[in-house]
């Protein structure tokens, strides 16, 4: 039995949760960081006197920074392994965020938040392509979702500090917090395995049969002593050529709209969420509060994908997903009342997240192991395209009037095309094998 097999042959449990548990708070920390600067940006704005185009520039220069770091860890990922660059990322836009508290003025603030964006950008291709290749095909969309869903808990973490901390120590100290989970890079090192495929891969064979055998006798299967590795023709290095050849062009294709779309609708979205809430003539604080609720929406949004990514598949559950996004947001904006803003933000927080949740998973299935990461770091750097986009975009409708209404008609017209895209282009990966999926 090949290495690969032996890792896929194991049965669900201790390993496989905590790997997990430990790679999802990594990934929790990446979403806090994003969260906290929807929720600084509204504060920020009234200290620094911050012009709408200021504002757009703070969120945007964090995208510029995201698609690099997507498209160099990718790569980066390929060749000196998954969990260095997972490690690295997240020290690198931890320690910018801090750097973020002593900015003495906008340049300053746009220099660290474009380190912020290269070690953001860096954490998704390479967690997912981590976590989908030591999981079983059986559950691995299931796992991805619930990877996913540690996004939904960093996003409160973030409304959490800044509902407590920004009203009573200022903006200063929730920039200081977002610093302090480059800690958690000493438990990345200690606790996260690296990618079986990828050993193989780099031709480092002894040491992923060792890992596995490690690995094996965790999870109280037999230990299988011989060497058996599949002999793949596929050892070059990653190229962007390879991503538009054969198969892979019409997947690569589909990925960079897909990614785009929902990038540009939901940091357009939930990034200026608190802001739009505020000049709809809110308070603050109440802005926090409703984002707040809306935030908790997305943990059982997430569950429920988790579910349906198994039983519907990739495809129908991506596509169903982003179509009630695109409602919610519809009369998200026609929204006149404080019931109508909770009741259509939450639903538009439920799908979207829970819709997230499954391109996770759908991703890396499209790659093999030699690309995987460099695909998945490809189609998250288009993606942040949007995110750099969609402040821009929302900057200029916001001061109109009737602004927050043509803000979200936009949004919902983004939704309904990237519906359209999975259900033309998409191909269903549901209860394959990483590498039947490549072929």
């Amino acid at each position: 039995m090949d290495l690969v097999s032996r890792i896929q042959r194991l049965p669900i449990g201790k390993f496989h949760y905590t790997l997990l548990w430990v790679i999802g708070l990594g990934w929790m920390f990446d979403a806090m960081d994003t969260g906290l600067i929807s929720f600084i940006l509204a504060k920020m704005a009234e200290d620094w006197s911050m012009t709408p185009t200021e504002k757009g520039w703070v969120v945007s220069i964090g995208f510029v920074g995201m698609a690099i770091g997507a498209v160099c860890s990718g790569a980066l990922a390929d060749r000196i392994g998954r969990k260095t660059v997972f490690a690295t990322t997240l020290v690198i836009y931890s320690l910018a965020t801090a750097a973020c508290a002593f900015a003495p003025n906008l340049t300053w603030l746009l220099v660290f938040r474009f380190i912020v964006g290269l070690g953001l950008g860096g954490q998704l291709p390479v967690a997912v392509t981590l976590v989908s290749e030591y999981i079983p095909a059986h559950v691995r969309g299931r796992f991805i979702v619930l990877l996913e869903s540690f996004w939904g808990l960093g996003w409160l973490c973030a409304a959490l500090v800044s509902y407590f901390v920004i009203p009573k120590l200022g903006w200063h100290m929730a920039f200081l917090i977002g610093g302090i989970p480059a800690l958690y890079a000493i438990v990345i090192w200690k606790f996260v395995p690296e990618s079986i495929p990828y050993l193989i891969h780099r031709g480092r064979i002894q040491e992923a049969h060792e890992l596995v055998q490690i690995i094996e006798r965790k999870c109280g299967v037999e230990v299988i002593e011989q060497i058996e590795v599949k002999q793949s023709t596929e050892q070059s290095k990653g190229s962007f050529r390879q991503l538009w050849s054969g198969i892979f062009a019409r997947r690569t294709l589909m990925l960079w709209l897909i990614w785009f779309g929902i990038v540009y609708s939901y940091y357009g979205i939930f990034t200026w969420l608190p802001s739009l809430l505020v000049q709809q003539g809110y308070s603050i604080v109440q802005s926090f509060e409703y984002v707040l609720f809306m935030i908790l929406a997305q943990l059982p949004g997430y569950i429920v994908a988790a579910w349906l990514v198994e039983l519907w598949g990739r495809k129908a559950t991506l596509a169903i997903f982003i179509t009630m996004c695109a409602i919610s947001a519809y009369f998200f904006g026609q929204a006149d009342s404080v019931a109508l803003i909770m009741l259509w933000g939450c639903l538009l927080s439920f799908f979207n997240l829970g819709a997230w949740g499954v391109l996770y998973t759908y991703t890396p299935e499209q790659y093999p192991t030699h690309i995987r990461a460099f695909g998945s770091g490809w189609a998250a750097a288009i993606g942040r395209i949007g995110g750099i986009a969609a402040p821009l975009a929302v900057t200029h409708l916001m001061v109109q009037e009737g602004g927050f209404g043509y803000v979200f008609m936009m949004f919902t017209a983004v939704l309904v095309a990237v519906a359209l895209i999975i259900l033309v282009l998409g191909e269903e990966t549901q209860g394959r094998t990483l590498e039947s999926i490549s072929k």
